[in-house]
């Protein structure tokens, strides 16, 4: 069976907005994931060492004593995220698992430049106070400069990057 089209990007992107806009209603705070996966971490690193969790400030604050980590509405945003990706995907009949790569890398290849890749990323959002969507859809959208020179920096990064890896694609 063939897959359905994609929605129109502008529709999207005016969904997007909607969405952005009643997560700050609801929530009080924008999209984002990776204090959702922060927060995840700390309630995995609290069910075998509460105790590292209580003397460490910055887990602490997040599970630390009897706070829970994952109670918080970051958490439940990123699982219905996940889970809404693959029902969409599902019912549009694009679910498969695959690599994406152009035909000059293999598979190993491809897959270590993206752990790589989602490492620094990670490394980057925890150090800018947060992951790209939340920079860029929460942070701009609230005009934090901070946000927009995140923005400019990654899409710099981007292209600067692009330059040396595009022999891979072709």
């Amino acid at each position: 069976m063939q897959s359905k089209p994609y929605i129109n990007p502008y529709l999207a992107g005016a969904l997007l907005g909607v969405v952005l806009f009643s997560a700050f209603a609801l929530t009080h705070s924008g999209l984002g994931a990776s204090g959702a996966i922060s927060r995840i971490q700390v309630a995995a690193t609290a069910s075998v060492a509460q105790s590292h969790v209580d003397r460490v400030g910055y887990f602490a604050a997040v599970g630390g004593g009897d706070r829970h980590a994952l109670d918080h509405s970051s958490v439940m945003m990123l699982i219905g995220t996940f889970a809404g990706g693959l029902v969409s995907a599902w019912r549009n009949r694009r679910l498969k698992v695959e690599v994406c790569k152009g035909p000059q890398i293999s598979n190993t290849t491809r897959l270590a430049l993206a752990l790589v890749g989602g490492v620094l990323m990670g490394f980057g959002a925890r150090f800018a106070r947060g992951c790209t969507s939340g920079q860029a859809l929460s942070g701009g959208a609230v005009l934090s400069a901070g946000s927009w020179v995140f923005m400019f920096a990654v899409f710099g990064g981007a292209y600067l990057v692009a330059w040396f890896v595009r022999k891979l694609w072709n």
